[in-house]
């Protein structure tokens, strides 16, 4: 067995006993190349490790949108007190939440704004089981289509794969769907959500704004305009850490160890549709282990060029 960092590296699908590879972190699409599947050993990913705070960062772009918060945070370094329009403004209570993608991060999402009153319409690839408290249930095997979620969702939040089927999914056919002045948190990848796009449903004033974790091209160009808009919320991909981040993925490979060894099916496996076409799915740790960069020379590549600035100083910031 192998536990990897970052994505399945090609030195790794020579002659070797490897029967199994493990790579500490969510995301697969990096690692599901044509030689890796051919190579017929079993990857998987550490899914869900982070899902509670990952929902948290999800509701904190929600917060934002409803407080205003750049807003709020000027008036009080001005000593201003109040805003106008501030009484037209809405919590998330009694109002309607869309959660494209119920997989651990989803459904996290989704038990957390059921506390907080509000209503939850969900759409998953799958069947969508249990979960009562969501009013309806789209599954896209069933022939379900996105359009009735978009349409009835004051938020749409994304927490779903990226895959060649849902590349690009929120682009400009998708975003005219939406409710008029509904806003968009994307916590799953940024090919999910085409950038021009958005941009011009944001300036337009389609959405009333949108909560950025990921985007397209990280780190995020200094020159785009998503910067300098005012109803949008960017964090650099980070979220912070759950307590027991390490433990929760021992846990995961502690659970798929003894699955291996009973034969059963493995947790967060490597599956064809996560291979994606060209590289469009290529985050920065599947950038830095396709480079063909000599092995020796590995340890003087910069981080930086490939996942963005991080302010990382002890590798074990790194875990």
């Amino acid at each position: 067995m192998a536990i990897l960092m970052g994505d399945v590296d090609p030195c790794l699908l020579g002659e070797n006993t490897l029967k199994w590879i493990h790579c500490d972190h969510a995301g697969l699409n990096g690692s599901a190349r044509p030689e890796v599947f051919a190579r017929g050993i079993p990857v998987t990913g550490a899914a869900g490790r982070s899902a509670p705070v990952l929902a948290e960062h999800c509701i904190y772009f929600m917060m934002q949108g409803c407080y205003h918060t750049k807003e709020l945070l000027r008036a009080q370094e001005n000593c201003t007190w109040g805003v106008d329009g501030m009484n037209t403004w809405r919590g998330l209570y009694g109002r309607t939440v869309g959660i494209v993608g119920m997989g651990n991060n989803g459904r996290m999402l989704a038990d957390r704004l059921h506390a907080f009153g509000m209503n939850i319409v969900a759409y998953d690839k799958f069947p969508i089981k249990g979960y009562d408290y969501i009013s309806q249930k789209y599954c896209a095997d069933a022939g379900d289509i996105i359009q009735p979620l978009l349409e009835q969702s004051d938020f749409v939040v994304l927490t779903l794969a990226l895959t060649d089927e849902t590349y690009h999914m929120i682009n400009k056919d998708t975003l005219a769907q939406m409710k008029d002045g509904a806003f968009l948190v994307n916590m799953a990848r940024g090919g999910i959500v085409c950038t021009e796009d958005l941009i011009e449903a944001l300036k337009s004033g389609k959405l009333s704004g949108a909560g950025l974790d990921v985007f397209e091209e990280q780190p995020l160009s200094p020159e785009s305009p998503l910067w300098k808009m005012e109803q949008v919320y960017i964090t650099p991909h980070s979220t912070p850490q759950v307590p027991d981040r390490a433990a929760r993925s021992v846990e995961i490979i502690r659970e798929n160890a003894r699955r291996f060894e009973a034969g059963e099916p493995l947790l967060n496996r490597m599956r064809p549709e996560d291979a994606m076409n060209g590289e469009k799915s290529q985050g920065g740790w599947a950038r830095m282990m396709n480079t063909n960069v000599p092995k020796e020379k590995i340890d003087f590549q910069s981080l930086e060029k490939y996942l963005g600035k991080r302010g990382w100083t002890d590798p074990s910031e790194w875990m």
